[in-house]
């Protein structure tokens, strides 16, 4: 199949390269400078289509590809300029001219060119006219994103514009669900969309715009058409059909409502087809735009979460899900100076798992493999308001609030067979686990521009979490022993209840004095203030039914926890020539506190920590930026509490109160370059990172079984990573890059009281190749090389893929994907092949509202797929079963 693909690419590239006139040459002013980012196109005489269009590059230079033996207008357009136009007849040779441009001013058919352009940039903001990307088979906004030049979207929504993260989107100027793009990816009906808006170097406080370092911002804007704008759009889905054993549905009604005033948006699905709209890795994950407030602090203290490790799902690879989704986002202007704005999702899910994994402990070599069924329940719950008051453009007042509901269950059946000092044995093994975790995230903002040169902004953040995880394990064999335990029983039933709670305080105020145009002074006082209690309590369950609790101090946690972190900050900034420099110093007063165990333990000191920014702006669209950040590291309370822990039925863990701060070293350098010319994106970046003084494990096994305690590592923790993406559009039709990502890692822990280094590199390597015709099939193919290299064992695998789209006769819309993976280690001891390949074909006239689809998932019917992992002390090679072969008619009306 890849064979035949790779011969279709290469015959569509023959027809264009022998069917085509190349029109190429200079565009300058009038003392003959060249004008960078000058558009032009070249518009059909005879069908009035535009047939190719360029954007000009550092020297003036622009290419376009036309038709032999037609006749063209040519179109030249720049910004402060007037347009102009030239006629071109071709005939069948190549054609070189150049374009004289006079600056006679602005006209207004110049600025309708430019909306005409497919692409075209005014400052930081890049515009790609939807439709000239379009080819008759895209259905949502992914859809259109994945065939613009230079945009990216991977399989988790995620967007990258240049090689960097989107981190807002928006629909007409307002967040859609505080710009999570996934939502937006996934819902966003491709026909509404006129123009994709790229804003670069973005910062959505407009008074802090050019104080700070936003290079690596970006946001993007979706327009819609107009018969979109003020009229309710959307579109409702509903089918149904069968798979090996038993039927499937899917319901998804979404809405859309856009108007100067407010906006309304409806999302719902109900399906049991695999498809998730938000994961339990997306909920928690999810900030609700919430900003890192304390990211030039030069402090790191994050409060984790005790989700008790339940299972995230790998985009839709599971046995069965069954999901019921809702969502809804709103924005409303009482005035011009109020925006109200806010969102609710819901989410139900059960998910079943199987799997089979084995795990080889690093020191010793003893194996365990398990096989386990496992069934989740996920209720999911994000509710949140915010309010913006900008009454001029010196003052705004921002506050919003975020909460965070959910209650999951995961009950588990597995086997285990453990080889142990090569001795087997083999054991049923019954878990269960509970949380129905709460969070309460408020933040407060205010900016004010006293004078152009002197800002403030204050910032203030308050977050309320209470967890309440639970974990049973039933088994035969005694995994621990415990004081209190109650030893000779059938089975050993282990409970344990965990209650933990935070309430964090984040307060910063930031003064900015403009010392020139070019230069400005940022002096930041802030703290950082948390409480934190965490109360658990281990107990048996036994034959008889009677619970034993183990009331011995080391088998319970009554902890109180203290940090105070108030600093000072100063920054300056200076652009000079081609460069931007920004070096800054923090000087922080720290004061923690633990209580348990009837005592007091507490730390004060004082640290100096550095930072440096620097920037070299090569050309208009080329950068190398150099990060340099000394930052200390602080553990919550979930590694400082005493007690023992169940980290699951062979892991018991007990904290250190003792423990002390690391101190992380992080150099990253960054390369970036983006042609308009070509699409041509080269960006590179390499980023290392040396921890001093890390919390590490000390681990001690018994046979498979490990305990487990903290302690600040005299040798320094080290990982490397990089990354080059290299891509680029040749003529109008074809797009191709390649990509190549490192990461290497190096810990040292103590494992059986002996010190053990051990070392990861994970290399992934990707190329890919399509082409974006209008009336011809459009086919995607490349390959991927996973390597994941452990201490002692090495993972391959090969991933070869494909996708084939076509839009035919003005109505029928035919997609289909195709993976073959070849999962395989060093010596072969592990060799599987498995491949997916999902087809659907679509029939809708043009202009009705009507939509028919035939769709079908996994057409080979693949059981299951691999995955391995690497901890510091085993690695673990996994395989889960996946969702059968299934067939689903569906019908679609849209709005």
């Amino acid at each position: 199949m890849n064979k035949t693909l790779f011969i279709f690419a290469l015959f569509f590239t023959s027809i264009c390269f022998s069917q085509s006139v190349r029109f190429d040459g200079f565009i300058q002013d009038e003392q003959k400078n060249p004008l960078e980012m000058a558009n032009i196109m070249a518009v059909n005489n005879a069908t009035k289509a535009m047939d190719s269009y360029g954007i000009t590059n550092d020297k003036g230079k622009f290419q376009l590809t036309l038709k032999p033996n037609t006749s063209y207008t040519v179109k030249v357009s720049y910004l402060g300029m007037k347009s102009k136009e030239i006629a071109v007849s071709t005939k069948t040779e190549n054609i070189a001219q150049n374009i004289v441009m006079d600056g006679a001013g602005i006209e207004l058919e110049g600025v309708e060119i430019v909306r005409e352009m497919p692409v075209s940039i005014k400052g930081d903001t890049i515009v790609y006219n939807a439709d000239s990307f379009k080819s008759g088979t895209e259905k949502k906004l992914e859809d259109v994103l994945k065939k613009l030049p230079g945009v990216e979207v991977n399989a988790d929504g995620e967007i990258e514009v240049e090689g960097k993260k989107v981190s807002k989107l928006m629909v007409e100027g307002k967040d859609f669900f505080d710009g999570d793009t996934k939502l937006g990816v996934k819902n966003i009906p491709a026909d509404a969309i006129d123009k994709v808006q790229v804003l670069r170097n973005y910062n959505e406080i407009s008074q802090l715009k050019g104080l700070e370092n936003d290079q690596e911002n970006v946001a993007m804007n979706i327009k819609l058409k107009e018969g979109k704008k003020n009229f309710w759009f959307g579109d409702v889905t509903a089918g149904t059909g069968v798979a090996e054993l038993d039927s499937r549905y899917i319901i998804n009604p979404k809405l859309f409502y856009y108007s100067p005033k407010y906006s309304i948006n409806l999302i719902t699905n109900f399906n049991n087809i695999g498809e998730l709209p938000l994961t339990a890795q997306d909920y928690f994950k999810f900030t609700g735009g919430f900003k890192n407030m304390m990211k030039k602090g030069g402090s790191s203290f994050n409060v984790s979460s005790n989700d008790l490790g339940i299972s995230v799902l790998r985009n839709n690879r599971a046995k069965e899900i069954e999901t019921k989704f809702g969502a809804t986002n709103f924005s409303y202007s009482p005035a011009k100076t109020w925006t109200i704005s806010g969102f609710g999702i819901l989410s139900t899910s059960k998910t079943d798992l199987e799997t089979k994994s084995q795990t080889t402990i690093l020191d010793s070599g003893d194996q365990q493999k398990r096989d386990e069924l496992t069934h989740q329940k996920n209720n999911l719950g994000l509710f949140k308001l915010s309010s913006t008051y900008k009454p001029n453009d010196k003052f705004q007042f921002d506050y919003d609030i975020l909460t965070k509901l959910s209650k999951q269950q995961e009950d588990t059946d597995l086997l285990r067979e453990s080889v142990v000092n090569n001795v087997a044995d083999a054991e049923s093994i019954f878990t269960n686990k509970k949380q129905d975790p709460t969070s309460v995230n408020q933040n407060l903002s205010l900016y004010y521009t006293q004078s152009a040169k002197n800002i403030f902004a204050f910032e203030m953040q308050h977050l309320y979490q209470d967890e309440n995880p639970f974990y049973n394990a039933n088994l035969r064999t005694q995994p621990f022993d415990l004081a209190g335990y109650t030893v000779g029983q059938n089975r050993n039933d282990l409970n344990q209840d965990r209650f933990v709670k935070t309430n964090k305080l984040d307060a910063k105020l930031d003064y900015y004095y403009m010392v020139t145009p070019k230069s400005n002074i940022n002096i930041t006082l802030g703290n950082t203030y948390s409480y934190q209690n965490f109360n658990s309590h281990i107990f048996q369950i036994l034959d008889n039914g009677d619970q034993n609790d183990l009331e011995t101090p080391e088998n319970n946690n009554d902890v109180n926890y203290n940090f105070d972190d108030v600093f000072l900050g100063f920054h300056y900034k200076i652009l000079t020539g081609k460069f931007t420099f920004t070096p800054g110093v923090s000087v922080h007063s720290y004061a923690m506190k633990n209580t348990q165990l009837g005592t007091d333990y507490s730390q004060n000191f004082v640290k100096v920590l550095p930072d440096f920014f620097a920037l070299y702006q090569i050309k208009k669209s080329e950068t190398l930026t150099y990060n340099f950040s000394l930052t200390n590291d602080f553990t919550d309370i979930n590694q400082l509490a005493a007690g023992y822990v169940l980290s699951d039925y062979s892991s018991l863990f007990r904290g250190n109160r003792f423990l002390e701060n690391a101190t992380s070293q992080v150099h990253s350098l960054r390369y970036f370059k983006y042609n308009m010319f070509n699409f041509e994106n080269i960006f590179a970046n390499a980023t290392y990172t040396k921890k001093v003084d890390a919390i590490k494990t000390q681990a001690d096994f018994e046979g498979i079984n490990q305990s487990s305690v903290p302690y600040n590592s005299n040798l320094a923790d080290e990982t490397f990573s990089g990354m080059g993406t290299y891509g680029r559009s040749f003529l109008k039709n074809y797009k191709a890059s390649a990509t190549a990502s490192l990461n290497w890692s190096k810990f040292n822990n103590i494992q059986n009281d002996k010190l053990a280094t051990t070392e990861s590199f994970v290399q992934n390597y990707t190329i890919r190749a399509s082409t974006n015709y209008k009336n011809l099939p459009n086919i995607e193919f490349g390959y991927n090389l996973l390597v994941n290299k452990y201490s002692g064992s090495t993972f391959y695998t090969d991933k070869p893929f494909a996708r084939l789209d076509y839009y035919f006769l003005d109505s029928f819309s035919f997609v289909s994907e195709y993976e073959f993976y070849h999962y395989y280690n060093g010596n072969k001891t592990v060799d599987n092949e498995y491949d997916f390949l999902s087809a659907s074909l679509i029939y809708q006239k043009k202009n009705s509202k009507w939509e028919y689809k035939v769709s079908a998932t996994n057409l080979l019917n693949t059981k299951y797929l691999n995955d391995d992992s690497f901890s510091q002390f085993s690695t673990r090679v996994s395989q889960y079963t996946v969702q059968p072969r299934y067939i689903i008619f569906s019908m679609k009306y849209n709005l």
